[in-house]
């Protein structure tokens, strides 16, 4: 079983990474920041359809502050969707505004109302964090998915990732007759893969979504990571890997039912190969992304040097020994595990 160690630091967004975001279009002027939707008045428990606690606030403001609020909401939402075009922002209202006291960037989610058609959608306000961006931008440039997000300052604005979040997802959808249940192995052998190559942490099934496509004939799945917290933060390596959270035990259970050592091999070789080629289409910018992160601090020095001596045992190497910091880490991880050796 994995444990998260203790809390995790919250790391400012550095000069040079702040360079690198106004590069690739992700630092904008926002008109409300998270300190404005902090200055609620008050708020009360958000329960799900069945009446339980969601551990979500809903959060009130005076009259006049709501209304300059959702105006300012419903742009920020148009800078997210429409690049600001704010013709499509007069029948949007944002009608309701979540708090979560006990994620690390306290987040606040913000449900954006069409009212021509009562349609919904949501995005999140949070505390910047270094070691989010760095997340969020490795996720969309290594994986299969497009990362949506902004950054002004210390206010982060991330487009909401929708599916089934996973704790429901292994509680209530994997024992149903109906699901295929080798597609849901595959797909998560891929995921623990795609968390340990970029070093991804702390994906218990709380942080991730299953995104459930209907196929011609059967279901596809997707499982996508939603918490980007963790980083490249921990020193330990097994909390890159999925597979040893408790809560994905029977997700874990079910590939070693399902699927012989030789397939899980080739499923982890198909998934690196894609990244691979994600990877040198977008060198330029993983390049930029990667020297941003080797000039910046995002984890104490302890948990680098143990996060080194796991990492060389684990590949059978010591070139680890000679990272000075994360970003060399994820750089020689990477390196290691998506450029396929030479062949004689």
């Amino acid at each position: 079983m994995t444990l998260i160690s203790k809390k995790k630091i919250i790391y400012p967004v550095g000069e040079q990474l702040r360079r690198y975001l106004v590069e690739y279009d992700r630092e904008t002027t926002l008109p409300v920041t998270y300190a404005d939707l902090a200055r609620f008045t008050g708020a009360y428990p958000l329960l799900n359809r069945q009446g339980n606690d969601t551990l979500w606030e809903t959060v009130y403001y005076e009259p006049n502050a709501l209304r300059e609020l959702s105006e300012g909401l419903a742009e920020v939402y148009a800078l997210l969707k429409t690049a600001g075009d704010l013709s499509y922002t007069q029948h949007l209202i944002a009608d309701r505004v979540d708090y979560c006291r006990f994620g690390n960037s306290q987040p606040f989610r913000v449900r954006i109302v069409n009212q021509l058609n009562d349609n919904y959608d949501y995005f999140y306000v949070k505390k910047a964090d270094a070691s989010r961006v760095y997340g969020l931008e490795l996720e969309h440039i290594l994986s299969p998915n497009s990362i949506n997000y902004l950054l002004n300052g210390n206010t982060l604005i991330e487009e909401h990732i929708a599916g089934i979040p996973g704790d429901d997802f292994i509680r209530l959808h994997l024992p149903r007759p109906h699901l295929n249940q080798v597609r849901m192995a595959k797909e998560f052998v891929k995921f623990n893969e795609r968390c340990f190559a970029r070093l991804l942490g702390d994906m218990r099934a709380y942080n991730y979504i299953i995104d459930v496509t209907l196929d011609f004939e059967d279901e596809q799945y997707r499982v996508r990571a939603i918490d980007f917290d963790q980083q490249c933060y921990e020193g330990k390596k097994n909390m890159y890997l999925p597979q040893f959270f408790k809560d994905n035990r029977a997700i874990v259970q079910l590939c070693s039912r399902l699927l012989k050592p030789e397939t899980i091999r080739q499923y982890q070789a198909e998934e690196r190969t894609l990244m691979g080629r994600r990877a040198r289409s977008e060198r330029h910018r993983l390049k930029d992304l990667i020297d941003c992160l080797r000039h910046d601090t995002v984890s104490p020095r302890e948990k680098v040097n143990q996060l080194k001596q796991e990492l060389n045992r684990h590949h059978g190497t010591k070139q680890f020994s000679r990272c000075r910091g994360m970003g060399d880490i994820v750089r020689l991880n990477l390196k290691l595990m998506l450029i396929p050796p030479k062949r004689a």
